[in-house]
C-alpha cells in the first residue's frame, strides 16, 4: 500500500481550514475532493492512491464565510 503527502504554506489571510483536491490530468480538473470538511493542519495524507499513477494536487483556504480561494499551485505524485 502506498500512500502520498501532500503538505503546504499556512496562509497569510484568517482561515478556518483547507480543502485538498486531486486530479489524474497535469492542470486539472481536480475532480476528488479528498477532504470532507476544511482541515486545520497544513498536511494531508491520501491513502486512496493506486500503483502506476501519476496524480496532481492542489489545496485551497476556506475563511469563515465558507468561501474558498483560487488552487495553489499544483504538487505531483508518481507511484511506483
Amino acid at each position: 500500500n502506498h500512500t502520498v503527502g501532500v503538505a503546504w504554506t499556512p496562509s497569510t489571510s484568517s482561515v478556518i481550514g483547507y480543502n485538498v483536491y486531486r486530479g489524474t490530468v497535469s492542470g486539472g480538473p481536480y475532480a476528488t475532493k479528498l477532504t470532507a470538511s476544511p482541515v486545520a493542519p497544513t498536511q494531508y495524507t491520501d491513502t486512496s492512491v493506486q500503483s502506476g499513477q501519476t496524480y496532481y494536487y492542489v489545496v485551497t483556504a476556506v475563511n469563515s464565510s465558507e468561501v474558498e480561494s483560487v488552487y495553489s499551485g499544483q504538487a505531483t505524485a508518481t507511484i511506483p
